[in-house]
């Protein structure tokens, strides 16, 4: 559940960002997007957090190990962004004005990613099961390449026979 922080967090943010391009007094929007961005960074923190408590009980060399990794490094680069993101617009505070376009646009490409990150999170948990199943449910992602699967005595797909 943590998730829903940054996600609503930076989705909400860049929504200012767009919002102060066309408003009258874009000031407050542009201040909003920056804490929003601040408060997504901190929940992302959170959540990698608890990420990192799941991804210890996946076995390596699994489909859902992969998965996980991949995951976590779009993640990882999100928190960067975003918090580059946010010292960026503290440093450079335009005090009423819109946010600035280059700033949106990295709004735009983080939230993009986001999406990828969200997929793949949504594969973790419902292809997998990740924490959300038992182990016989998720099965399919934590067998190795060669080794059966568990509980049917073959061997796992895309392995050599």
């Amino acid at each position: 559940m943590l998730v829903t922080v940054p996600i609503g967090a930076w989705v909400i943010s860049l929504g200012f960002d767009i919002a102060s391009q066309v408003a009258s007094k874009p000031g407050f929007l542009a201040q909003g997007s920056e804490w929003l961005i601040a408060a997504g960074v901190l929940g992302a923190v959170a959540a990698g957090l608890a990420g990192f408590l799941d991804l210890a009980v996946i076995p390596p060399g699994t489909p859902a190990f992969r998965t996980a990794c991949t995951h976590m490094c779009v993640n990882l680069m999100l928190i960067f962004a975003h918090a580059g993101n946010f010292a960026w617009r503290f440093r450079n505070h335009s005090h009423g004005g819109p946010v600035d376009v280059r700033m949106l646009t990295l709004s735009a490409f983080s939230v993009a990613a986001l999406a990828v990150s969200g997929y793949l999170g949504g594969k973790l948990m419902y292809r997998y099961g990740v924490r959300v199943a038992s182990e016989v449910t998720q099965a399919d992602g934590y067998v190795r390449a060669g080794l059966p699967a568990a509980g049917t005595g073959q061997t796992a797909p895309g392995a050599a026979g």
